[in-house]
């Protein structure tokens, strides 16, 4: 279903105007009237009938109303992102014919995974501050599966992570490559090795992120590469420090992100070895709507970002 779907079922001469478009996003973002007319900076009336006229001219209920609570309905999700790009295109069209299109101005939703979050963003967001003043930021750390989502709804403007993201409908930025380093607690047999087969994996107690992080699906997979069968533990975590902490402990053996280590190695009673060459690694890129009007900004962006991981030293 889309917008051309529709009118073509109700009215063939309608066509939604983008105050219409921004007062169903604004109510579909934030599931209340009185929040998404301060947000657009109009009177709740006039917000009401924006919605009412574009659910009229369209056919198709998007809003559900009650007294307690505001819901999109599932005709409003599946249109929530397409109305998103096609403000994405007018904003980015309006920015163009201002002469401001280089500019990387205003809000922007940017959406991170937490096993790059804590060890890039120190660096990036002063790197921000000074070269993009004007740049109003928002950042959501979630896991991968999720942040696409709110790519594709509109929720997020652009999102960092494990590339290639193989989502339809988005363009990718490569960012950098780091290798996955193994943390190991003192006085292990593979502590301080340089040269380490990833075969050597087989048999040994290794500690994952809990299901949903891309770095344990990572993990996973260059362990079924090699055909190496890591001991299962019941040891369960949501972020990479506690992993850490709990190899730290003597409980097993990980793999840690390059950029992490500086990070990782600095709190925690670890001792590190590399694997040998060609190292197994990641690349971590910027991913955003193929429809969206501002390549060259989030190009901008994405060079600040790559500047602000932490290189192997």
């Amino acid at each position: 279903m889309n917008l051309t779907t529709l009118i073509g079922v109700s009215d063939q001469t309608y066509q939604p105007t983008l105050s219409q478009l921004r007062a169903f996003v604004a109510v579909a973002e934030c599931r209340h009237f009185g929040s998404a007319a301060a947000c657009l900076n109009v009177r709740q009336p006039t917000l009401s009938q924006a919605l009412a006229s574009l659910e009229s001219g369209l056919g198709v209920r998007l809003i559900e109303r009650s007294t307690r609570r505001v819901l999109v309905t599932p005709a409003g999700e599946q249109l929530l992102g397409q109305a998103k790009s096609i403000l994405d295109a007018a904003d980015g069209f309006l920015a163009s014919a201002a002469g401001v299109g280089d500019t990387l101005a205003g809000p922007l939703r940017l959406g991170i995974i937490p096993t790059v979050a804590p060890y890039v963003l120190p660096s990036f967001l002063p790197a921000l501050h000074t070269h993009l003043p004007a740049l109003v930021l928002h950042v959501v750390e979630d896991q991968t599966a999720r942040l696409l989502d709110s790519l594709r709804t509109g929720s997020l403007d652009v999102a960092v992570l494990a590339l290639p993201s193989d989502a339809a409908g988005t363009r990718e930025i490569p960012l950098y490559t780091e290798e996955f380093v193994i943390a190991a607690p003192p006085g292990h047999e593979i502590a301080g090795r340089v040269d380490v087969d990833v075969a050597a994996l087989d048999g040994m107690p290794l500690l994952l992120l809990d299901d949903g992080h891309c770095l344990r699906d990572q993990t996973l997979d260059l362990c079924r590469s090699v055909d190496a069968r890591p001991l299962p533990g019941d040891t369960r975590a949501t972020s990479l420090s506690t992993v850490v902490q709990c190899v730290a402990g003597g409980l097993g053996v990980t793999l840690v992100p390059e950029t992490a280590l500086p990070v990782e190695t600095a709190r925690a009673n670890l001792e590190t070895s590399r694997f040998a060459d060609p190292a197994p690694g990641r690349t971590i890129g910027l991913v955003f709507r193929s429809t969206s009007a501002h390549v060259e900004r989030y190009e901008a962006l994405a060079s600040l970002l790559a500047d602000a991981a932490p290189t192997r030293g």
